[in-house]
């Protein structure tokens, strides 16, 4: 299970990611994170993350219809989210490069 706290600063940017593959809504990308194994990150948690990242300009939402219910609410990507996203990935890469190496290092090439 991912601690909490290393999720709450990575979660950002994985969403941004999401969201770049497609124009999605809150409920998928929720199904989305839990595919790629990240466990059940709540309404409670998707929704304020994703009004925030709407008025920091990283996202825009319009409204679809939906064949299941009532209109539902789509996200994408602004070109200023996607800069984000990748100063995100550079970020990212750097801290598990360092990690890694810090790992590898201490433990004489066993990451346990």
């Amino acid at each position: 299970m991912i601690s909490s706290q290393l999720l709450k600063g990575m979660l950002d940017g994985c969403v941004l990611a999401i969201i770049r593959q497609k124009k999605i809504y809150g409920y998928e990308i929720s199904d989305q994170l839990m595919a790629y194994g990240f466990g059940k990150i709540g309404n409670n948690t998707i929704y304020p993350l994703l009004n925030r990242l709407e008025k920091k300009k990283l996202i825009i939402a319009t409204y679809q219809i939906s064949n299941l219910g009532p209109r539902r609410k789509y996200y994408a990507l602004t070109p200023q989210g996607k800069q984000t996203l990748t100063d995100f990935l550079r970020s990212y890469h750097e801290l598990t490069d360092a990690v890694q190496s810090l790992l590898l290092s201490s433990n004489e090439g066993q990451f346990y």
